[in-house]
């Protein structure tokens, strides 16, 4: 055959890449000739050595936290479960590498295939999100949400978004959150009878203060967003707009609720609540001088290197959140949150807003006179996993709470299904209702609790190994 030959395929001349990949496949034949003709295989010990060997410690660790998820009901909101495929993907070579940089324009060598990987990431982001750009390096929803922010104000500008006690995330702006110390930060609320959004009370705020970024997304908000109707209040006040939609882009995504990305200047989410990716962040937008502006203040500007691994096992959950048997999954999650609303109702436990439209069930302790401390450590002890939060008219701290945060999201990539989510919430009430009259849950109601989650549990495994 003759040398011209070698690099086609079929008649058909190869990419540059897969010639480098036959280039080098050559080269390890070559090695593995040598060294069966030498009859002797060195391996470093160093690649062969597993973590039970090196580590019990932490593989012991490992297994316990394993055996917790499995033995208990996950019902934290900024949780899920990965698939296999998104596992796997994260925990790859690429953990080795050190790629700085975009595609095609890296501060390091060999970055072929960490570019091929991160065109592909960006391809399937773009497709899922439709949008014309995506940037899929932010580490987490703090960094993307920072790096927003540090390419569209300056220091003193003022910030507007949703009160922290009506659903706001920590990142928008709180005081806690270090951004408070350097921009202005106003808020808007909801109305407190129905908690919903006030849309007159946002434009209100808005034309009083003149912000300069107007931030929509919640951490603990149920019900749909109108975009539409921030996006006319930012342009009457000439402010950008920030979707965050971390906790919804896998309803959005779906087409189960409404997509920001036409209204809003920049889209921001989280990969790893309802998109069931690894934890990490995601930036949108369909502008592009404002993208290019966002995507310098991530790198160099904010963050170095991406992880690259990180980035492989969002490339595995975007593909996967474009198939049908995802959508059908959210809309599970919907049914099943409502579902566990119209439950609570009948157990006479008040919900915020009165309701859901998204995975969120908020729980309003004020009317059984209980704090989130006195339950949460009560549902724990019953295999039950749950979160304090702060909601609308909350007299209580952030430390410490009259709101019950619960999402459907974990628990139906489980494969529970609506009978099961009726029966969890059966137990929360229960639960919450001798709190109430006892201030403790007693050995019997606790042992039938256990053994009630235990039941579910062995009936919907969770299938990883350590």
């Amino acid at each position: 055959m003759s040398t011209n030959n070698i690099w086609k395929i079929n008649g058909q001349p190869m990419t540059n890449t897969i010639k480098r990949i036959w280039e080098r496949f050559l080269i390890i034949i070559s090695q593995l000739k040598r060294q069966v003709n030498m009859n002797v295989v060195t391996v470093n010990q160093f690649f062969k050595t597993s973590l039970s060997k090196s580590d019990v410690m932490v593989e012991s660790i490992l297994k316990n936290e394993l055996i917790r998820q499995t033995t208990s009901v996950n019902l934290i909101a900024s949780e899920n479960l990965v698939s296999r495929a998104v596992l796997e993907a994260q925990n790859n070579v690429f953990i080795n590498k050190c790629a700085e940089g975009y595609p095609g324009c890296r501060y390091y060598g060999g970055c072929m295939f960490a570019d091929e990987l991160e065109r592909v990431a960006i391809a399937r982001a773009k497709h899922l999100f439709k949008c014309e750009y995506a940037n899929v390096q932010p580490h987490s929803g703090s960094q993307m949400n920072q790096a927003v922010m540090l390419a569209l104000l300056s220091p003193g500008d003022t910030i507007m978004e949703m009160d922290l006690k009506c659903g706001e995330h920590l990142t928008h702006e709180s005081a806690e959150n270090r951004f408070g110390i350097w921009f202005k930060s106003v808020s808007y609320g909801v109305n407190p009878e129905t908690g919903l959004i006030d849309m007159n009370e946002v434009l209100n705020v808005a034309i009083r203060h003149r912000p300069k970024l107007i931030i929509v997304g919640t951490a603990s908000y149920p019900r749909t967003i109108d975009w539409k109707a921030f996006r006319r209040v930012a342009d009457i006040v000439d402010s950008f707009l920030l979707a965050d939609i971390s906790h919804v882009a896998g309803l959005i995504v779906t087409g189960l609720q409404p997509s920001p990305i036409d209204h809003c200047d920049v889209v921001t989410t989280t990969t790893h609540k309802s998109l069931r990716g690894p934890h990490g962040g995601l930036i949108l937008s369909n502008k592009q001088e404002l993208f290019n502006r966002l995507s310098n203040t991530v790198f160099p500007g904010l963050q170095d290197g991406p992880m690259m691994n990180i980035i492989a096992a969002k490339a595995v959950a975007f593909l996967e959140a474009q198939q049908d048997g995802y959508r059908i999954w959210a809309k599970s999650v919907i049914e099943n949150a409502k579902a566990m609303v119209e439950r609570f109702k009948t157990k006479k436990i008040d919900i915020v807003s009165n309701g859901t439209d998204n995975h969120l069930v908020m729980i309003d302790l004020k009317n059984l006179e209980l704090t989130d401390k006195q339950v949460t450590s009560w549902l724990d002890r019953c295999y039950i996993t749950t979160n304090k939060n702060i909601i609308p008219n909350d007299l209580l701290s952030t430390n410490t709470t009259s709101g019950l945060r619960l999402s459907t999201c974990a628990c139906t990539s489980r494969g529970l299904k609506k009978k099961d989510f009726e029966r969890i919430a059966d137990m929360i009430a229960d639960i919450l209702l001798e709190i109430k009259d006892k201030d403790k849950v007693s050995l019997p109601l606790e042992t039938k609790t256990r053994m009630e989650v235990l039941d579910l549990a062995d009936k919907y495994p969770i299938c990883y190994s350590v």
